[in-house]
């Protein structure tokens, strides 16, 4: 045999070997890698397990799967309540700068939206070539393979993982679509568990506002105090910017805005809205939540949309039942800011319910109270008739028959002074008896309902709803003879801007302080001409000055009139 030969049979099987042994070392490292994948895999579902916050874990599950998975660019997009929307969007592999060039987050359209429409499994080797791409806006990276999984858990879809670009120009395969979806029910469980501890928390903080609220009705706080807390606890619970309670004023045909709070507070606290074609009217007739989704451009926003300027997403909640709403509590939210959806308005009832029973309880409780004090007047009342009385008229009976038997003549004189005494002092304890029980039948209309009233009949005539402001202590604060006047002063007022103003606004303002009560009306018609007759002028003008108080009319750089007529409380009778 040849050298030649000889060296042929010696290579051949080194060559061979060599081959065997690059291959397997190759299938030990896909091993090793898939080992380290599979090992990967593992620790980011543990970590995403130990994780409460659902943000955190929702990042750590992008970044994970952008890793395992080797994509350029991931992504989760969490779907809201109403299972349409994207209301919460993560991403990986994009800067600050260039999310902020791109514009905002994706609505849930086109290959996105094909996956809320259709929840399974996508892989595409060119995404643009699908039907439903409808291609990216300016500023964004070129992306072509994809990859997309649902996340859900016991068949609920909260949203969705994507990733684009595998690295390295290749496609992704069977085995990316195993670690996506293992990532994506984690991802599901992850939020899943945090939507439940934060159920949890938020139902523990409703029953904990509810027993502060009852708390507070029971142990005889005011009623002002205890509406603000209510709408305190519902603000901060909801996330609400704004939250204002309407109770009904006049024969229940009103509401007005007992108080407010949160942002522009100011512009609704007094305000006086109707129950018809109204979003807070609408609730307290129905007895049920009424939602809007943007309150800033609802028709039922009445008094004028500006009234919400900023504003998004609303509720009006009944603070009570269909049998018997009390009033209502009206939240909003800013603009962007998720709808109301059925698992927060549940809660919200349930906690206005509570509130209304509380009200309820308490209102009994101070019912007895009274009850119990007008029965001890009335016994006071019997006892001072059926005894002081009597016992007074028998000793001046027997005084001014003794009288007749003394014959010194100053003494017989300061007998009968006695006597008179006696009567003067019977008829200060009958006037007593009368006030005592008088105050059983109370004091009749309240000044806020005689201004609710009077402002819609005027509105009848003048062809428009006028604005109602009314702030402090109207009921309790201003003496009758005072509120007649202010009634009879308004009602003129309205008069004659429905006679001569020829306005299409009028805006009443009614204010209590702890020295004067104010009324201000301005209108936006043609003002009051200098040589007008002022007859109804003077009449406001000499009930103003006969209770110490003035009238001042002025006419704004704008057009129109402005009335407002002052008089001081300290001292009224």
């Amino acid at each position: 045999m040849s050298s030649a030969q000889e060296s042929g049979q010696v290579r051949l099987p080194q060559l061979k070997l060599d081959e065997l042994l690059e291959e397997l070392q190759a299938r030990l490292d896909a091993a090793r890698g898939t080992r380290d994948r599979v090992h990967s895999l593992l620790e980011a579902v543990l970590s995403v397990g130990r994780e409460l916050d659902l943000e955190q874990a929702l990042q750590r599950i992008v970044e994970a799967a952008a890793a395992l998975v080797d994509a350029e660019y991931a992504a989760l997009g969490v779907i809201g309540p109403d299972g349409q929307r994207l209301v919460q969007f993560l991403t990986v592999g994009l800067s600050q700068e260039e999310i902020a060039a791109i514009g905002p987050y994706p609505s849930g359209k086109g290959i996105l939206g094909e996956l809320i429409r259709n929840p399974e499994l996508l892989r595409l080797p060119k995404l643009s070539e699908h039907s439903a791409s409808h291609g990216f806006p300016a500023n964004h990276p070129p992306m072509n393979t994809f990859l997309g999984a649902p996340i859900r858990v016991r068949e609920q879809v909260f949203g969705n993982l994507y990733l684009t670009e595998k690295r390295g120009g290749a496609q992704f395969d069977a085995e990316d679509e195993t670690v996506l979806s293992t990532l994506a029910v984690a991802a599901g469980v992850a939020i899943d568990n945090a939507r439940l501890y934060e159920e949890s928390r938020r139902r523990e903080r409703w029953l904990q506002a509810s027993a502060e609220v009852t708390h507070g009705l029971l142990s005889g706080s005011p009623r002002s105090e205890v509406l603000g807390l209510i709408a305190e606890r519902a603000r901060d619970i909801t996330g609400a910017e704004l939250a204002a309670v309407a109770l009904p004023v006049g024969e229940g045909g009103s509401l007005a805005v007992e108080l407010a709070i949160g942002t522009d507070a100011a512009k609704h606290r007094g305000l006086v809205l109707p129950v018809e074609d109204s979003l807070t009217g609408a609730a307290f007739r129905e007895g049920v939540p009424v939602t809007s989704p943007d309150i800033s451009k609802d028709a039922r926003a009445f008094a004028g949309t500006q009234q919400f300027t900023g504003m998004g997403p609303a509720v009006a909640v009944p603070i009570g039942t269909a049998a018997g709403v009390r009033g209502v509590l009206l939240l909003a939210r800013a603009v962007g800011q998720p709808d109301f959806a059925a698992p927060e308005t549940e809660p919200l009832l349930g906690f206005a319910g509570q509130a209304a029973v509380a009200m309820e309880l308490a209102e009994r409780q101070r019912d007895a109270e009274q009850i119990a004090l007008l029965e001890d007047r009335d016994r006071i009342a019997r006892d001072l008739h059926d005894l002081a009385i009597q016992r007074l008229f028998a000793t001046g009976m027997t005084l001014q028959s003794a009288a007749r038997f003394i014959e010194h003549g100053q003494a017989s004189e300061r007998v009968l002074r006695a006597v008179s005494d006696l009567d003067e002092t019977i008829k200060i304890i009958r006037s007593t008896i009368f006030s005592l029980r008088s105050r059983e039948t109370g004091v009749g209309q309240n000044l806020r309902s005689r201004a609710v009233q009077a402002v819609g009949q005027a509105g009848g005539l003048l062809g428009f709803a006028p604005s109602l402001r009314m702030e402090g202590l109207l009921d309790t604060q201003v003496p009758r003879e005072i509120a007649d006047h202010l009634v009879a002063v308004l009602g003129e007022a309205l008069t004659n801007i429905t006679r001569h103003a020829q306005a299409t606004r009028t805006d009443i303002v009614l204010r209590a302080t702890a020295h004067e009560v104010v009324l201000t009306v301005c209108d936006n018609g043609v003002g009051i001409p200098p040589a007008g007759r002022r007859s109804g002028l003077r009449n406001l003008a000499e009930r103003a000055e006969q209770l110490g108080g003035a009238l001042e009319l002025t006419g704004p750089p704008a057009g129109g009139a402005t009335l407002t007529w002052r008089v001081p409380l300290v001292g009224a009778s």
